[in-house]
């Protein structure tokens, strides 16, 4: 298992498309946990946990690399 900083190196390095398509990913993993969850045949409930966690820092890459985009193309006037 890695650590969490070489963990966000790696999310970091990923583009936006491959970030979007991780995110949808993840959430259809949280779909089925949800729904291992509420039949009771989920065997690791802090997996929950973790899933939501990576969709939020997946998301909150994709917004700050928006973000820089957006501020570099305010900067060039365009």
């Amino acid at each position: 298992m890695e650590t969490r900083s070489a963990h966000l190196k790696n999310l970091r390095a990923l583009t936006a498309d491959e970030l979007d398509t991780k995110v949808s990913d993840l959430k259809k993993d949280m779909f089925t946990l949800r729904f291992q969850l509420v039949t009771g045949r989920i065997e690791n409930p802090a997996k929950i946990r973790h899933t939501r966690r990576e969709i939020a820092r997946a998301k909150t890459i994709l917004s700050e690399t928006a973000r820089v985009t957006a501020g570099e193309r305010w900067e060039k006037g365009t």
